[in-house]
């Protein structure tokens, strides 16, 4: 099956990229860094950082997440502890539930 060209998002999503983005961008302002500055210190390119502050859907996760560090963006709790708490109780629970899960092949009667 071919890929889609563009693909959508829900509004939320859209909304809290763009939320990050003005972050990022407010974050990298105040510490007066320029957009090629903030690039060669998170080892992208200055169109990423551009695109990551207008909110694009289409940038890497892990870059983005670079750049929100980079510039003083909390993206989760401050405090290391309280995240590896949080990653061990995720991880914990995932323990407990299948590794994978398959479509049901029970079909359903719903005709009265």
């Amino acid at each position: 099956m071919a890929k889609p060209v563009t693909r959508t998002y829900s509004r939320y999503s859209r909304d809290a990229a763009r939320l990050l983005g003005l972050m990022i961008r407010n974050g990298r302002i105040e510490r007066e860094l320029t957009i090629a500055e903030l690039a060669e210190r998170a080892g992208v390119s200055r169109g990423l950082v551009h695109r990551a502050e207008q909110g694009d859907m289409g940038c890497a996760i892990g870059a983005v997440f670079e750049l929100a560090a980079l510039v003083g963006v909390s993206l989760f709790e401050t405090d290391q502890s309280v995240t590896a708490m949080h990653i061990a109780n995720a991880e914990k629970t995932l323990s407990l539930l299948p590794r994978s899960v398959h479509p049901s092949r029970k079909e359903v009667k719903d005709d009265f």
